[in-house]
């Protein structure tokens, strides 16, 4: 039960404790610049993942054979390989989608996400848990980058998945799809998550404060009962 339990954290980990975007900070480059849709947020987050999830367990699979001198040089001609191949099969399937997202689909392969993963987590842990945490941490960086493709092309486009969700009256902020809309957006957004997480903590020290005063009160009436 208690590995049962272990195994489902590494995945659910990275939907927010580990949240690539809000917690680590990794993987700005694509998510500032192809957030202006949730359909070019959601290829990317999907390739991404897909790069994440093979090259993890391809080297969790052989990390005892890979020597320590190389290891960095090893795990970035794994991670290229998965890169070209995401590559490759968008351009050739998804030839639009390719052409929006331009050159960040190969620039994946700098993504300090991956290689961050590989060094702190593949390259230690067996194939089964690597597998687990690439997916958590690749469906982290899904979820946000959903989350400000969403954002930003409602109020910049008034759409979403390119259908109209906004009445005309609307007049689009025209500035939420441009750069400076990318870093307006993902700033509020860690704004709002940092919030949370401080009112999160907020209310548990209150609750324990609550208690060691109320079992201080018992044990203070039981004494006083002698």
């Amino acid at each position: 039960m208690k590995k049962n339990k272990t195994l489902s954290y590494e995945f659910i980990k990275g939907l927010w404790e580990i949240n690539p975007i809000f917690k680590q900070v990794l993987g700005m480059c694509p998510t500032l610049a192809v957030t202006v849709s949730v359909m070019n947020g959601l290829a990317m987050a999907l390739a991404t993942t897909f790069v994440l999830v093979f090259s993890s367990l391809l080297i969790s699979s052989f990390r005892k054979l890979i020597p320590n001198q190389v290891r960095i040089a090893a795990f970035i001609v794994v991670i290229a390989t998965f890169v070209t191949i995401a590559d490759l099969v968008m351009k050739a399937k998804f030839p639009e989608l390719s052409k929006a997202l331009g050159p960040f689909v190969p620039l994946i392969v700098v993504n300090c996400l991956i290689l961050g993963r590989q060094e702190v987590f593949a390259s230690k842990n067996n194939p089964l848990r690597s597998l687990l945490d690439a997916l958590g941490n690749g469906a982290g960086f899904l979820i946000a980058l959903v989350i400000m493709g969403g954002i930003r092309e409602i109020i910049g486009s008034r759409t979403l998945m390119g259908y109209s969700v906004l009445p005309n009256s609307f007049e689009p902020w025209l500035i939420i799809i441009l750069p400076a809309g990318a870093f307006l957006t993902l700033g509020l957004l860690m704004g709002f998550a940092n919030l949370y997480v401080e009112r999160k903590k907020r209310i548990e020290l209150e609750a324990g404060i609550a208690k060691y005063k109320a079992a201080k009160n018992t044990l203070d009436i039981k004494l006083g009962e002698k």
